[in-house]
């Protein structure tokens, strides 16, 4: 039995495998629990599983900042075996005129995973976002099978319980933080501690 088995984590070897990586979401789900994600280890426990097809991740960047401090992940991500998906974000103020700054990635996601249903088997989709829903139903519906990352621990539930009764399975982070927790004193790539998503708003 593999590690990813052991912690309730089911994948098949032949099973053609994609990974849609709700950036903001997968951050905010860590930091709840403690933890930041090694995005080396993440990819290379998911390959070793089943065939790898795609791993996308999805964020919004800032695009009127001179630096970004999310910049050094997204390139990092770029040239390591990730499908980085950006957009710009929009700026809205509320009713007393507070600028806001809103970075949705959900039409990305449904439109990638929709169209990449065909030549798969499994998507793991990492988000709580319970407006994934009616999309986990729609790819299951063109014989998929779906399994939902996120978490049910720490101090805020961070899954809908719409989204995590629709899907295949559900998988909680905690139990892959020790095969997928970065380790602080590694110089090798970034991780999700590079803090990028401070402003993000869905």
């Amino acid at each position: 039995m593999t590690e990813l088995e052991a912690n309730s984590m089911t994948l098949h070897p032949d099973e053609r495998v994609a990974l849609f990586i709700d950036g903001v979401n997968l951050y905010q789900t860590a930091r709840t629990l403690g933890f930041d994600i090694d995005y080396k280890r993440l990819l290379t426990a998911f390959a070793g599983r089943g065939r790898l097809v795609r791993a996308f991740y999805y964020t919004a960047l800032q695009e009127e900042q001179d630096y970004s401090p999310i910049r050094p992940l997204i390139d990092w991500l770029d040239y390591n075996g990730y499908s980085v998906v950006t957009k710009p974000m929009r700026e809205t103020y509320d009713a007393s005129g507070r600028r806001k700054l809103r970075g949705s990635m959900d039409i990305e996601i449904a439109v990638d995973m929709l169209g990449l249903a065909e030549r798969l088997d499994h998507a793991v989709l990492f988000s709580g976002d319970g407006d994934f829903r009616r999309l986990v139903e729609a790819v299951q519906a063109k014989g998929v099978r779906v399994s939902v990352v996120s978490t049910i621990r720490g101090a805020t539930t961070m899954i809908s319980d719409d989204l995590r009764r629709q899907a295949d399975q559900f998988i909680d982070l905690a139990d892959l933080a020790p095969q997928l927790a970065r380790d602080n004193g590694r110089r090798d790539g970034p991780g999700a501690g590079d803090r990028p998503y401070e402003s993000h708003n869905a």
